[in-house]
């Protein structure tokens, strides 16, 4: 099972199909009401997303809890069914499958979890983790198998001889290791890493972001990242994508990171992000109030409850849209288009 070593570069004028494309995606879950659904609310979590990631790019996606970044991930796995909207994987709308053809999508698209303990069976050893998944997709005899585990295990910094321990054998930094280990195994084109360092000592952390990266220039791979420090998503990502409430308010792409962000929301984000410097002044933005509820989110642009600059009455009646500026940047805020 050889690995990938680049990307194939698109002909010149050539449009690059996105790997993973999402269009007003939005999902809702009912709460309260009777036994037959009625009278009860929503829960809006998310409402109207669009996002697009590129074969060999890795997308960011920022922004506070609850905000829907890890209910995006689940739609995309095909773990739960979105309210409307779709889903384009290779061009193809993966909402329409089932059976062997949704068996197959799930080899190309995996996850890596937040928590790499609850994550993984506590009865089963390393080496039954990683070759489960062989042994679904039918994948190798048992020799080949075992091979292919005890690969996947050096690849990502551990050896031979861990295939017979235990989960709880291992530290919170193996254990992790262990979990993209095991989305690797398929070789996947797109990896979902689900806050993977959020839980990790920040000793371990730069260890695990160094070797996703290596990954993914080893095999290709396509990352959807989540997380909600603005400072690690711009290390290891080419665009980021900034979410409030359920929708996507803010995209930015490489070159533009080292400018100031556009959006009242970003601007807060990356102004609690810790500076690697002591000296270094800061001014901090202090949000006011709290998130509102998912259950009536406030009409117009959902930041106006907290934004340091809202425009009344527009900002309060109509939904900014997520407008391209140009370069890979893309915004949505009112404040921004009366200004420019």
């Amino acid at each position: 099972m050889p690995a990938a070593t680049s990307m194939p570069e698109p002909a010149r004028g050539a449009e690059v199909v996105p790997l993973i494309e999402v269009r007003g995606l939005v999902k809702h879950y009912p709460v309260g009401g009777n036994v037959f659904g009625r009278g009860g609310g929503r829960v809006h979590a998310l409402d109207g997303v669009d996002l697009a990631i590129a074969p060999g790019q890795v997308l960011g996606l920022v922004g506070e809890s609850g905000c829907g970044k890890s209910t995006l991930a689940r739609q995309i796995l095909r773990l739960e069914e979105p309210t409307a909207g779709r889903i384009l994987f290779q061009g193809e709308d993966i909402l329409g499958l089932s059976g062997f053809r949704l068996k197959s999508l799930r080899r190309q698209i995996q996850i890596v979890f937040q928590d790499p303990f609850s994550s993984l069976n506590p009865r089963l050893t390393v080496g039954q983790i990683l070759a489960e998944p062989l042994v679904i997709h039918r994948l190798g005899g048992r020799r080949q198998r075992q091979e292919e585990v005890v690969r996947i295990l050096e690849e990502v910094g551990l050896s031979e001889e861990h295939r017979q321990r235990f989960p709880h054998e291992f530290s919170g930094g193996q254990r992790q290791r262990i979990g993209i280990a095991r989305a690797l195994i398929l070789k996947p084109k797109l990896i979902i890493a689900d806050e993977p360092i959020s839980a990790l000592d920040v000793s371990i952390q730069a260890q695990v972001l160094n070797l996703l990266k290596k990954l993914q220039r080893t095999y290709g791979l396509t990352y959807l990242f989540i997380a909600h420090d603005l400072s690690v998503v711009r290390y290891a990502s080419d665009r980021i994508a900034v979410m409030y409430l359920g929708k996507i308010v803010e995209i930015k792409a490489k070159p533009g990171f080292a400018r100031p962000p556009l959006h009242p929301y970003t601007e807060a984000l990356l102004s609690a992000a810790p500076t690697p410097n002591p000296k270094a002044k800061s001014h901090r933005i202090v949000l006011a109030g709290d998130v509102p509820s998912p259950l009536s989110p406030p009409p117009g642009c959902r930041f106006n409850t907290r934004c340091p600059v809202v425009i009344k009455p527009l900002c309060l009646q109509e939904e900014p849209p997520l407008v391209d500026l140009g370069q890979g940047h893309l915004l949505a805020c009112h404040r921004h288009r009366l200004l420019s």
